[in-house]
């Protein structure tokens, strides 16, 4: 579970949010590189693969437990669902479509309000879910006693990863999937509305 939330999937969020352009990528020469997007994918199947296989582990062996552990149940089943309706989401996003794509037509491409509903749910939900991973994961290493360099390198950890986020986001990488992929013209009917999420940028 450390692995998968604490590590991995965090991971493929910041990379997802931040390295849609990067200064080696030429752009808007150069368009829809899918570095991120591959690496994006790679670090959420994986976060979700191995977040799976510690509830297969865990699963069943609560009997008897204290207010606390029910408590961590409680937390942790909710991340796990937030997790799994992550993949549901990625699932039913809706097509790309435009210049790119084997059509011009797509959700996309046009924002349709199925994506502009994903794209609210994803991102929105995603992030909403790491302070839960926080107690959750504070609450299993109380739990089980855990020697003190668990948390110890845990904390660092998350302190790398929001020292990298602030740091990145000062600046300016968070720049917007739509004009990342199709570019900053007017002509790309998505151009015309707002980015959708927390800082995102154009330019």
């Amino acid at each position: 579970m450390v692995m998968g939330w604490g590590v991995l999937l965090p991971l493929g969020m910041i990379v997802a949010r931040f390295f849609k352009i990067v200064r080696a990528s030429d752009w808007p020469a150069t368009l829809d590189r899918k570095f991120w997007w591959h690496a994006h994918l790679t670090f959420q199947i994986a976060g979700i693969g191995v977040m799976t296989l510690g509830l297969l582990l865990a699963y069943g062996r609560g009997e008897g437990a204290s207010e606390l552990a029910r408590l961590h149940h409680l937390v942790g089943w909710t991340v796990v669902l937030m997790g799994w309706s992550q993949v549901l989401g990625g699932l039913l996003r809706g097509t790309k479509g435009g210049p790119t794509g084997t059509t011009i037509r797509g959700d996309h491409y046009d924002m349709t309000l199925r994506r502009v509903v994903f794209e609210y749910l994803h991102k929105f939900g995603g992030w909403a879910t790491l302070p839960l991973v926080v107690v959750t994961t504070t609450i299993g290493l109380v739990m089980v006693d855990a020697p003190r360099w668990m948390p110890l390198l845990i904390g660092g950890w998350w302190g790398g990863l929001a020292l990298a986020f602030v740091l990145l986001q000062r600046q300016g990488c968070c720049i917007d999937t739509y004009q990342a992929i199709w570019g900053p013209e007017p002509v790309h009917p998505g151009n015309a509305r707002m980015p959708i999420g927390w800082r995102v940028t154009r330019r």
